[in-house]
């Protein structure tokens, strides 16, 4: 079968490299792409924000499933115009989208539907949003309600702050997607994401992971895309891995009660709180940086998943995890997530990926017209390393980021570090992206079966 990606970064690159593996795929096209799309697709040249594009594309190249990678082409509608014309599509239509692009939709069908999540409230006017915040001291946490490439949120640790990041959406700085201001109380814990496939009916959760938005060393600085991933989470307790699935489903089930067909990766950002997980956040999509670990940790045939879903059918499939740990460091341009410079030179992937169980996600990446690679993006590489142990893995990685090389390279020495302390360690560093500051167990990096029996996880059918 021919494949149609949508989109050309790290998670894109990731997606292309697990759906090549199928037996069962063929010509992969890629749109746009990067530098390291090939050999396993074709890049080609589309605008996918253009549904009727995407369709005649699709049709002329007999695609038999198009994937949809990005928020801003599901929010746009594309998959409901792909759907319509009878090709088969992994994503949900712009509906089901919603609960990404738009946080205020996300919040109101969470109260609806009483799932658990920070309380807040909602402001098409500075003038109120700064009167609210005068009731309302930091910490507090700052919201552009639409799509703004995962940049949108400040946690505002002092009242200035807070009135800054006000000041911003509004005068702009996101752009239509900060005409509207969501202001949340500050939730205190570690964070995890849990990202499952939903066939409108069927959940089926994958392994969790845990992101490293901040910038720099410590969880300081602005926020970004994610400068670093692992999976599986070694302080999330059984319990809170099961409290999270059972969100998960009840979040299908509302999605069921508001009329939405949802079918593609339904991604639950989680804050692990004294009263159990809350929900964060919703994204209707595969993470990014998480699918650069999430997805080699998958046993299962993703081309025969996606069209499961797809099709409606995620039932018949059982999915399956491999029992290593996977880590993944972000390398970015120097100045990222500001001002940086592209068209870097770039060396040492091959010995890089030359290491056991190392793979190089490209995300942004471009080759010249005499083949050299180039940086072309603030996130340029995903490094991603797989290890019988989480210790190892993490060496793994690191060693194979000092392998790779490009003027102005820049990353975060301390990528999946506090983990290895356990729950206790994250009293060492207050200024994550909700707070980090939970006191819990100290149940360190210890064996994933010991919290979770990933082969037993079966789908929940709504």
């Amino acid at each position: 079968m021919d494949i149609l990606v949508l989109g050309g970064g790290g998670r894109e690159h990731a997606l292309v490299r697990s759906l090549a593996a199928s037996p069962d795929s063929g010509s992969i096209y890629v749109a746009p792409g990067n530098g390291g799309s090939a050999p396993g697709a074709q890049n080609v040249v589309l605008d996918i924000l253009d549904a009727a594009a995407v369709c005649r594309f699709a049709q002329e190249q007999a695609v038999g499933l198009v994937v949809i990678g990005p928020e801003a082409p599901l929010v746009g509608g594309v998959a409901d115009i792909v759907r319509a014309a009878g090709i088969a599509v992994f994503g949900p239509g712009a509906a089901g989208a919603r609960l990404e692009g738009s946080k205020h939709f996300a919040k109101d069908l969470m109260c609806k539907y009483d799932i658990p999540t920070a309380a807040y409230a909602v402001f098409t006017s500075e003038e109120l949003a700064l009167d609210y915040l005068e009731d309302h001291p930091a910490p507090i946490v700052i919201k552009a309600n639409g799509l703004a490439a995962g940049k949108g949120v400040t946690v505002a640790q002092s009242d200035e702050e807070a009135r800054c990041a006000v000041r911003e959406c509004f005068a702009g700085r996101f752009g239509q997607a900060g005409a509207k201001v969501v202001i949340e109380e500050n939730l205190v814990g570690p964070e995890c994401s849990l990202l499952a496939f939903v066939d409108g009916q069927t959940m089926m959760p994958m392994v969790p992971a845990q992101d490293h938005k901040r910038a720099l060393a410590g969880d300081r600085g602005p926020n970004t895309g994610g400068m670093g991933v692992y999976s599986p989470v070694p302080i999330v307790s059984r319990a809170e891995h099961d409290a999270m699935i059972k969100l998960m489903e009840q979040t299908v089930a509302a999605l069921q009660s508001e009329g939405i067909d949802y079918r593609g990766v339904l991604y639950g950002g989680f804050i692990l709180t004294d009263q159990g997980p809350r929900v964060l956040e919703f994204n209707a999509r595969f993470g990014d940086p998480e699918t650069q670990v999430v997805l080699p940790l998958l046993q299962s045939d993703l081309l025969e998943v996606m069209l499961a879903v797809g099709n409606g059918d995620l039932k018949q499939d059982v999915l399956r995890w491999s029992d290593q740990w996977a880590i993944s460091v972000v390398l970015a341009s120097a100045g990222y997530p500001g001002t940086y410079q592209t068209g870097q030179p770039i060396s040492g992937i091959e010995a890089a990926e030359a290491l056991p169980n190392v793979t190089v996600f490209h995300a942004g990446t471009r080759r010249d017209s005499g083949g050299r690679l180039l940086t072309d993006g603030g996130r340029v590489l995903n490094v991603t390393a797989l290890a019988n142990s989480f210790e190892e893995a993490r060496a793994q990685a690191y060693r194979a980021v000092d392998l790779i090389d490009f003027p102005g390279k820049q990353y975060r020495l301390d990528i999946g570090q506090r983990a290895l302390g356990g729950r206790v360690a994250w009293n060492q560093n207050t200024t994550g992206d909700q707070g980090e500051a939970k006191q819990g167990e100290a149940n360190g990096a210890q064996s994933r079966h010991s919290n979770f029996q990933f082969d037993d996880l079966v789908p929940a059918t709504l």
